[in-house]
Formats: structure tokens, C-alpha cells, sequence
């Protein structure tokens, strides 16, 4: 019997950051495996993984529950009208994550436009003999970075293009004047327009309905001949078909992703592919950063439990 106990769901996934927070005596925590079902009970908060879909069968299961603490910066997990309706609050964890995900977004950049899992491959096998025509690439002094969405992980990824000399345009609904004093950066109404200019494009879009497939065979064949295409965002965000004809055919130079339509599953088509960098989905994976997003996303279901206000609401 929990007695007095506010019951709570955590993912068991996440089991080893406990040791950073202090758990209050009149919690009582209950972990949920990703494979397993939301159990029904008088649970008063949920703390679920992106890959837990929260829609009105699991808020059903859980008549008394109070918040969702989403352990990730998005939350197209969650079914935001079916929690609103019932009046349970969601929070997400942003910020903390921006730094080791625009980190990543660049360790994609320089492993795509430079071919570096292909030549370190080739050095692996000692197959090679140095010739001035060997594993070419982009040099990314003089080009166009095309940001898509320009919100915190954007703005990041723009910021450290500085350095490297690159020109930055963006595409978002929302004008960001300081970011564009920062470092030059210009914004361009026309999601064309920035596809047919840009050397480089990474997406940085929350994924929604607005935004599903919003990169597709159509968006593609007005991107730059021998361009990049980076995502780091959402796999739904790009066709994934479209993208294996475009590199298939040398439309494009190449592409680097860590996250995918149907992940944990990659295409096939993607797997073959040399001029493809594959990652998986570990934009916010740093020690720091996943006990920081830990600490938040417990932070927000403890206040959620008491009817206090979140520190990052959705």
C-alpha cells in the first residue's frame, strides 16, 4: 500500500541519474521500461522518454495525473490537446541541451563535407595510396549555411559557423535581430530561397504538422547542386526517400543525421549509402548534459505533483 505516497512514473531508462536529485519521503517512484505499457493507477506525474507516445489512451489510464515531465526538448510525443483538455500541464527540457546539440550538428558538418567516415575507413583498411584527387571535399570557408529555424539550437549552430568563415542565413518565422547583429546572420522569408542559395543546410524546426515533410523531392530539387543537408532535429521533418534519390544521383554531396522517420530503424537505402553519416540520435549525449536535462525534467515533476508552477512549461 503506498498510503499518503504521491506515486509517480519515471522511465527506468533514465534510473542512473537518480543519485543527482533528492527524492522527497512523500514521493514514491514506480519505473517504466520503454517496452512496457503505461499501467493504470493514481499516478500523479509521468517523466517519459521522446520515444513514449502520451496520447488520450495513456492519460485514461491515468486518471490523477497532474504533469508530463518530458525528458527531451521536444514533445511531439505528447498529445498536447488531449493533456490540455484535461487540464494536465507539460514541461520539456530546453536549454540545457543546446550547446552538446549544436556541438553535434557540427561534428556532422566537418564528418560530411570532409568525408571523414569515409576516409578513416580507408585508413582502417590500408587499402589507400595518396593521390591529390583523394577523398575531396567542401571547404567550408566562403560558403552559405542555410539555418532552418533559428530558435536556441540554431542560433548555436550559426554562432560557431563564424569561425570557420562561413556566410549565415536562416529561415524562421520569427525575425531574431539580436542574433543577426551577433554575427551578421541574415534572415530570408523564402524557404526556396534559402534552399537554392545555401552550400549547407541544417534543420533545426521542431517537427509538427506545419513541419512534417516539409523537406521533400520538391524542396530538394530546388536545393544546390553538391549541397549538404544536415538534420539533427526531427526524422519526420524530411522525406527520407526523396533524400536517398537526391544522394544517389549526386544531387547532393551528402548528408549527416541523427534522427530518422522511423526510428530506431534506418533505411536501408541510407545504410549503403558512403556519402551518408549516420548517428543515432545522440544530439544531447554528454555526461553533463543528460544529468542537467535529468535534474530539469524531475525538477518540473515535482512542482507539477504540488501544483506549483514549471520551470519550462509547453
Amino acid at each position: 500500500m503506498s498510503g499518503s505516497k504521491i506515486r509517480v512514473l519515471v522511465a527506468e531508462e533514465v534510473r542512473y541519474f537518480l543519485q543527482f536529485v533528492e527524492v522527497p519521503a512523500d514521493v514514491q517512484i514506480e519505473w517504466l521500461p520503454t517496452s512496457a505499457a503505461v499501467p493504470e493507477g493514481d499516478y500523479k506525474g509521468l517523466l517519459p522518454l521522446l520515444s513514449r507516445r502520451v496520447d488520450e489512451s495513456v492519460l485514461e489510464r491515468l486518471p490523477q495525473l497532474m504533469v508530463v515531465a518530458n525528458f527531451a526538448v521536444g514533445f511531439d510525443n505528447i498529445d498536447l490537446d488531449a493533456t490540455r483538455a484535461r487540464g494536465v500541464p507539460v514541461s520539456n527540457t530546453p536549454d540545457v541541451l543546446t550547446g552538446a546539440t549544436a556541438d553535434l550538428t557540427w561534428s556532422l558538418i566537418l564528418a560530411v563535407s570532409r568525408r571523414i567516415v569515409e576516409a578513416e575507413r580507408l585508413a582502417r583498411e590500408g587499402k589507400w595510396t595518396w593521390h591529390p584527387t583523394l577523398l575531396l571535399g567542401m571547404q567550408l570557408s566562403g560558403r552559405r549555411l542555410g539555418l532552418l529555424g533559428a530558435g536556441r539550437i540554431g542560433q548555436a549552430v550559426g554562432r560557431r559557423a563564424i569561425p570557420f568563415g562561413m556566410e549565415v542565413v536562416y529561415w524562421d518565422r520569427i525575425e531574431q535581430p539580436e542574433f543577426e547583429a551577433e554575427i551578421g546572420a541574415r534572415r530570408i522569408e523564402s524557404l526556396d530561397e534559402v534552399l537554392a542559395s545555401a552550400d549547407l543546410v541544417s534543420i533545426h524546426v521542431q517537427l509538427s504538422e506545419e513541419t512534417a515533410g516539409l523537406i521533400g523531392r520538391d524542396q530538394i530539387a530546388r536545393m544546390k547542386d553538391g549541397a549538404i543537408l544536415i538534420n539533427t532535429a526531427r526524422g519526420g521533418i524530411v522525406d527520407e526517400d526523396a533524400l536517398c534519390e537526391a544522394l544517389e544521383s549526386g544531387k547532393l554531396r551528402g548528408a549527416g543525421l541523427d534522427v530518422y522517420e522511423g526510428e530506431p530503424q534506418i533505411r536501408e537505402c541510407l545504410k549503403r549509402l558512403s556519402n551518408v553519416v549516420l548517428l543515432p540520435h545522440v544530439g544531447s549525449a554528454t555526461e553533463d548534459t543528460r544529468r542537467k536535462m535529468f535534474e530539469l525534467a524531475w525538477e518540473n515533476l515535482m512542482l507539477g505533483v504540488r501544483r506549483e508552477p514549471l520551470l519550462t512549461p509547453v
